[in-house]
């Protein structure tokens, strides 16, 4: 009988991220999604595990903040490199947009066939609602001290000002995404930049060929054929609330149904 804090086989952490990426806590009703509040303390616990020999990251993210994924990926490859660990990244339904960053944290990326990678870019979305408040009697009344306080107004007509400001913020998003991909992926990128940063996605065999991902494969599978069937698998996952304090709330009940028309139509933006 193998005692397992006596084992000396290989023990490695598997930490799943997975769901929309945005700066969300979470409620009795949504789970947290990824976020650095959220994420962090999981990811410190990963890489805490005495004898670690590698980490596995399993992804399934269509994205979200750019802000939020640049500070989970960073703190993924600060402690990778403090403490000199290997690490793996498996795509499952999707690393996209924001969900393919974090891939990039690792040092190779394990997709499915079918998996969806890719969408190397940036989006800003919203409503032109003066017309509609017009047509409800609606008068928009707004005070502002600062001439750009107003930027992007949904109830004001669009200005040609703002749109340039927005393009230009977008773009250098874009190409702090851009970077970090070049940095992370570097001679591996097979197709020209134009292509691989147009926003477009591919799915996981493609992606190999792109140089978006190194291989195919499937965690389980791969972990032990790399470390042995007796090498031991840690799973690092979130504690939810114990379920009498999910039902106190219908505040949280709201929160949690606007998150998930969020993430659902974040999906459906990648046809899945």
């Amino acid at each position: 009988m193998q005692i397992p804090f006596l084992s000396k086989a290989p023990r490695i952490a598997v930490l799943r991220l997975s769901g929309l990426i945005a700066a969300r806590p979470a409620s009795a009703f949504a789970a947290a999604g990824i976020s650095a509040q959220a994420t962090g303390p999981l990811i410190e616990r990963a890489f805490a595990i005495k004898r670690l020999s590698a980490v596995a990251l399993i992804i399934n993210s269509p994205g979200g903040s750019p802000v939020q994924s640049s500070l989970v990926a960073q703190r993924i490859r600060r402690l990778a490199e403090e403490k000199k660990v290997p690490v793996t990244a498996y795509v499952e339904d999707a690393a996209a947009s924001g969900g393919y960053w974090l891939a990039c944290a690792a040092d190779e990326i394990v997709a499915d066939p079918a998996s969806i990678l890719g969408s190397i870019g940036v989006i800003s979305a919203g409503f032109g609602l003066e017309e509609a408040i017009g047509r409800i009697g609606v008068r928009r009344r707004l005070h502002t001290a600062g001439e750009n306080k107003s930027f992007l107004d949904p109830f004001r007509p669009e200005e040609p000002e703002d749109v340039a400001r927005l393009e230009a913020l977008l773009g250098d998003l874009h190409e702090t995404f851009r970077d970090w991909v070049r940095s992370r992926r570097g001679a591996k990128l097979t197709a020209p930049e134009s292509e691989l940063f147009s926003g477009r996605f591919w799915i996981g065999r493609r992606a190999v060929e792109l140089g978006l991902a190194d291989r195919l494969g499937e965690s389980s599978a791969d972990l032990r054929a790399r470390f042995g069937e007796k090498a031991q698998v840690v799973n690092i996952g979130a504690r939810r609330p114990p379920w009498p304090l999910r039902l106190l709330s219908g505040a949280a009940l709201a929160e949690g149904a606007m998150a998930a028309v969020e993430e659902r139509a974040a999906w459906a933006r990648l046809g899945v």
